[in-house]
């Protein structure tokens, strides 16, 4: 999965590849203080559109780039800001919905992730079987 900022009027995006069990121990105390969740439930609140957790996440990476970067000057506008799958979490999304869906309910499955999947981003740099980002 991948954190992409794409400001208006900037002709690429920005993109960071978003593995919570990636993130260094300092990273991952620093998200907790300024969210005030565990680990585990930042990852979770991630996914499900949380601000301040997409902040601090987005602060994260910037400081690695910039690291004098300061938490108060970090802000987007919500639609520039998205975490996005990869070809290759399509791809593993699709062999779990196979194992566990049937009928219709597979169809439905499978055509909405191919559709997901035609324009996401290749990650080439992948190494292994993507895994879904949830931290452990």
């Amino acid at each position: 999965m991948f954190l992409v900022l794409h400001r208006e009027g900037e002709s690429e995006p920005t993109r960071w590849r978003y593995e919570p069990k990636k993130l260094m121990s300092v990273e991952r105390e620093d998200i907790e203080r300024r969210t005030g969740r565990h680990f585990a439930q930042f990852t979770q609140d991630v996914l499900q559109g949380n601000s301040l957790c997409r902040r601090a996440l987005l602060f994260t990476y910037q400081r690695r780039d910039h690291p004098k970067t300061r938490f108060e000057d970090v802000e987007f506008a919500w639609d520039e800001l998205t975490l996005e799958y990869s070809k290759q979490e399509y791809a593993t999304m699709r062999e779990g919905v196979l194992d566990s869906l049937h009928g219709d309910e597979l169809a439905m499955a499978l055509q909405q992730i191919d559709r997901d999947a035609a324009d996401a981003y290749d990650d080439i740099e992948s190494t292994g079987k993507a895994q879904l980002p949830i931290a452990g």
